[in-house]
């Protein structure tokens, strides 16, 4: 069976823009802006993606395109005879499924939210009691499960259609749709009163207020949203990099996908910060900002009703992008693995995902907890999904392709740089490899210590010992050879 490939260059920009752009842009980055600080932290989050989110992103899309394989396979064509990097194949596999075990619970409260502002749920309703809409549907299960199994059953159907007839035509559409809405939703909050003053705490970097955080803290933060808004290290964006041409330079393109995500997380931003300092809404509400602040801003604003129902509806779009594209992979790498038809991929993962989906959606009532997290932090079902991908499989993911493409152990960083830099376009320079070799592994590995939390240290000294020890057999080995 031949390989799909994308129909244009625009579909596979927009295509893998829509796997970046999803709720990490549209509700995780905003919040985590208003936790830290504002300015200071999106400033340093646009150099992070500029230092590790392009070059890492580009290596993903070099092992994609090399090999015109998804993750397992695609390793397997270009590893060393008698290596085992493909084992990381598997865990990318893993980690898209435990990805959407929470991403599609989300993307349902955005959709769910979507029909409660077109409905007029909140029409009438004092700024008080919007909380209550938000409480309710949490302890509803019904409610979030047809919420979820929309989105799930949506996101197979366009898949089962192919890359071209459905991954890349729907995607097209709704990153059109997603960008028109977005750019409607930024001029309409930069009209309220006030709203110059949330711009002020958005864009302009004020590090004393950053210093309260803890600049540290807000850094780390800041290079951790780089790696979780471009999905980077579970292999989400290798596979578009197996249906890409050869025609252009991957870098390039990598810069393409990284600015449409950052334009989209930018005005995100100036949708929320402008609305919340207008009826003088606190923004560093974490997680509750979406959901509980700013429909208390809709509200009380006039045309509320429509203003509501097209932010959430331009969450829902931006949501489903990633979850179009995530299903893909999933798919793909069943495919290409086990064999299976688009059909039989398409039931069986669509099965799959509707159980895994259901202990996310059932941790907020039926089997609600309390977790603790090594970060010191609480949460639920979702909180401990959310923490494996965002503070382990990510990092590590993306420490994997970097040490795969730039060390000799791997397939190496000349024939990286050949892959990337084929065809035309913005190239990568070689004069980047001691900086991909040593620098940029550092900077990953921060990330994670810093994610661990507690067991930060206690990781550290584990994975020491295990790399003395494969250290060790690989000289034994090598000296009885001799």
């Amino acid at each position: 069976m031949s390989r799909e490939n994308f129909r244009s260059r625009l579909g596979f920009i927009l295509v893998s823009a829509g796997c970046a752009i999803g709720i990490g842009n549209v509700w995780k980055f905003p919040y985590v802006t208003g936790v830290n600080g504002g300015g200071v932290f999106v400033l340093f989050y646009i150099i992070s993606l500029v230092i590790m989110g392009v070059p890492i992103l580009t290596m993903e899309l070099a092992v994609g395109r090399a090999s015109r394989k998804s993750a397992v396979l695609g390793y397997k064509a270009l590893e060393p005879k008698g290596s085992r990097w493909h084992i990381h194949g598997w865990l990318c596999v893993i980690g898209c499924c435990l990805l959407m075990m929470y991403y599609t619970t989300v993307s349902g409260w955005m959709l769910g939210y979507c029909f409660k502002f077109a409905s007029g749920t909140f029409s009438g309703m004092q700024p008080s009691d919007v909380d209550t809409v938000w409480t309710d549907m949490l302890a509803n299960p019904g409610e979030m499960t047809l919420y979820m199994v929309i989105i799930v059953l949506a996101g197979f159907i366009v898949c089962s259609f192919g890359l071209q007839k459905g991954l890349e035509r729907i995607s097209k559409w709704m990153m059109i749709c997603l960008l028109a809405l977005i750019v409607i939703l930024a001029i309409n909050s930069l009209t309220l009163d006030g709203a110059m003053e949330g711009v002020k705490f958005y864009l302009v970097p004020d590090f004393e207020r950053a210093a309260e955080v803890g600049i540290g803290n807000v850094i780390v933060a800041a290079m951790n949203q780089s790696f979780f808004t471009l999905s980077l290290g579970i292999a989400a964006m290798e596979i578009f990099g197996s249906y890409m041409s050869d025609a252009n330079r991957l870098p390039g393109e990598a810069v393409r996908i990284c600015c449409l995500d950052t334009f989209v997380a930018l005005m995100s931003g100036m949708i929320i910060f402008p609305a919340c300092f207008s009826f003088g809404l606190e923004p560093g509400q974490g997680p509750s900002l979406i959901f509980m602040t700013l429909p208390r801003v809709f509200v009380s604003m006039t045309g509320g009703r429509l203003w509501g129902a097209l932010f959430f509806l331009f969450l829902t779009f931006a949501s489903f992008t990633t979850v179009l594209a995530v299903f893909e992979n999933i798919m793909a790498s069943c495919m290409d693995n086990f064999g299976w038809s688009r059909k039989k991929a398409t039931i069986v993962c669509g099965i799959f995902i509707l159980l895994a989906s259901m202990p996310c959606v059932l941790g907020y009532n039926l089997w609600y907890f309390e977790a603790s997290l090594p970060s010191g932090a609480t949460g639920q079902i979702l909180d401990i999904e959310d923490f494996l991908v965002s503070n382990l499989l990510l990092p590590i993911g993306s420490l994997i392709y970097l040490l795969f493409c730039v060390s000799k152990w791997g397939w190496g960083f000349d024939k990286y740089l050949a892959e990337a830099n084929k065809g035309t376009g913005l190239g990568m320079s070689p004069r980047f490899k001691i900086y991909f070799q040593f620098i940029l592994p550092m900077l990953i590995l921060v990330i994670l210590l810093v994610g661990l939390g507690s067991w930060g240290w206690r990781a550290l000294i584990c994975a020491a010992v295990a790399v003395f020890v494969w250290f060790m057999a690989r000289r034994s080995s090598s000296k009885s050879t001799i």
